[in-house]
């Protein structure tokens, strides 16, 4: 393969990633409009995105190991197709979270609405926020930005803390609404999971641009730039 196909087939898998983070994106905004207006026809909406993002994880991930065997790349191609094969996988994820949201939905439609203890769409925003700057990060090799995603878990991490804690007040003590403090329980742990992959994605995206592994890490001041992508 010749270095101008090689680059440009770089080109189509980085592509066709961001079609299939547009898919995972407007998943997650239908399954918390779904929540907000009780529509099953939105649920079936993100049903038949999980499809088409499924398909499109198998597409990427042949397409990337496609190249790593023909071109063997280094240094920095080499990071960029092994942070394509990762941050697919994390936003199949959003679209199984995606999914699951709708399932609780599904659960909620017969059940009477009840004022719950927690505010899922801001949750929900904070959560899409995240997964939009991460792709954003990417789309730009800006490693800065993906700092900011890496920010920005503790404040959701702290919102599904507090929404264990209200909705198992609420199933303790208002037996007569346990089950919808439990759907939105588990909706607010489906939220939690879309940060966590927005901040893999985040961490790949370092990882990319800098060469700089931060996983695990609460800092992330140390990973000095190295090299910025082209």
């Amino acid at each position: 393969m010749t270095r101008i196909r090689f680059q440009q087939s770089l080109e189509d898998l980085k592509e066709n990633l961001l079609v299939m983070a547009g898919l995972a994106e407007q998943a997650i905004q239908r399954a918390i409009e779904a929540y907000r207006v009780r529509d099953l026809s939105i649920c079936d909406l993100v049903s038949r995105s999980e499809i088409a993002i499924n398909r499109m994880e198998r597409d990427i991930d042949q397409a990337a190991l496609d190249l790593l065997a023909m071109e063997q790349p280094m240094a920095i191609d080499l990071r960029f197709i092994l942070s394509v094969i990762k941050i697919n996988a994390d936003l199949e994820r959003v679209g199984d979270a995606a999914k699951s949201i709708s399932d609780r939905v599904r659960n909620m439609e017969q059940m009477p609405l009840a004022e719950l203890p927690v505010d899922i769409p801001r949750m929900a925003t904070l959560s899409a926020d995240m997964v939009r700057k991460s792709l954003q990060a990417f789309i730009e090799a800006d490693a800065e930005i993906a700092r900011l995603v890496l920010t920005m878990d503790d404040a959701v991490d702290a919102m599904n803390r507090n929404a264990y804690k209200a909705l198992t007040k609420v199933m303790e003590e208002q037996s007569h609404l346990a089950p919808q403090a439990l759907n939105a329980l588990m909706i607010a742990r489906s939220l939690e999971r879309v940060a966590d992959h927005a901040t893999n994605i985040a961490e790949d995206v370092i990882f990319w641009v800098q060469g700089a592994d931060v996983r695990h890490h609460k800092s992330v001041a140390a990973a000095q730039p190295q090299q910025k992508a082209g």
